[in-house]
């Protein structure tokens, strides 16, 4: 039986690199098209960098949409990267599938839904799985679809195994910080033990938990200067409330100069999510004023 898993698991990663082969060679194809009405389209809205910053939208915004209707909102926004999220109820042609227990199939065609519309999935957030088959599994899928890193708030247990795995497939494994008393990394001081050791093992900034955990997030970024991989972008109507409400970015009581003050400082490069958990059942005119207001700032205006 062990051999019988072992063999199958061997032919899977076969598959897996023959369809990131194809991919690769479709893309370069669709590259040479002479109708390049994407980079048109990027470049009209201009929503995407300031500062070498990538700014995308973590689709957990969209959380009440079919995975295709979310990538059509994140498209209207005027950003081509986004982060998908493991229990998203995909519905359309996905039926009733979330993000985790796809198949191979499944995977196959969200990677083509994702290149026909030009929007690149550059991470997911997991949270934690439970042994170290599920964590590969995740891994596989997160290079089938071209990842970077996966967000999670791993068990101590775990830390090795995403470390090694991380190794194996060059992708980041970022440490998410939900808020004090829903998990263990509400405070920094728990990221940099799982981060000890562990090069593959970096941070998943979340300015508006750290408000909520009653934290100063420019201290907080200044903490794990040199491991931040990517930031979830909000604001918070007040601080150290656990119950404190998501707010459109700078209508609430995050320091946002003093957040691109300590991004610059740190020559940060890496992926800039806003995150909208208010109005989600039409949040995007909300989305696309808040990644206004956080390009204007970066870019030095007030």
């Amino acid at each position: 039986m062990i051999k019988m898993k072992k063999h199958c698991f061997l032919l899977f990663q076969l598959l897996i690199g023959s369809i990131i082969m194809l991919s690769c060679s479709n893309n370069a194809n669709n590259n040479t098209d002479s109708n390049d009405s994407t980079k048109v389209k990027t470049s009209d809205q201009s929503a995407n960098t300031v500062d070498n910053w990538n700014m995308g939208i973590a689709l957990y915004s969209f959380n009440l949409f079919p995975f295709s209707v979310s990538l059509d909102k994140a498209d209207s926004a005027g950003v081509k990267f986004v982060e998908g999220f493991s229990f998203h109820a995909l519905k359309g042609e996905f039926k009733d599938t979330i993000m985790a227990e796809l198949s191979t199939y499944g995977i196959i065609k969200m990677k083509r839904i994702l290149d026909e519309k030009g929007i690149q999935m550059k991470s997911m957030y997991v949270g934690d799985a439970k042994d170290a088959e599920e964590w590969k599994r995740y891994f596989v899928m997160a290079k089938t679809l071209g990842m970077e890193f996966l967000v999670c708030e791993p068990s101590k247990a775990h830390w090795n195994i995403l470390d090694s795995l991380g190794e194996i497939y060059n992708i980041k494994t970022a440490i998410h910080e939900h808020a004090k008393g829903s998990s263990m990394y509400w405070h920094p001081d728990s990221v940099l033990a799982a981060i000890k050791g562990h090069k593959n093992i970096g941070a998943c900034a979340d300015i508006g938990h750290w408000v909520r955990s009653g934290l100063d997030p420019v201290k907080c970024l200044n903490q794990l200067k040199g491991h931040i991989i990517s930031i979830h972008l909000k604001d918070i109507a007040t601080s150290n409330n656990l119950k404190g409400e998501d707010v459109m970015v700078g209508k609430g009581v995050i320091n946002f100069p003093g957040v691109i003050n300590e991004l610059k400082a740190q020559n940060f490069k890496g992926m800039v999510y806003v995150e909208c958990e208010h109005k989600m059942d039409n949040n995007v005119p909300d989305i696309i004023e808040s990644i206004q207001y956080f390009n204007k700032l970066a870019a030095g205006g007030k």
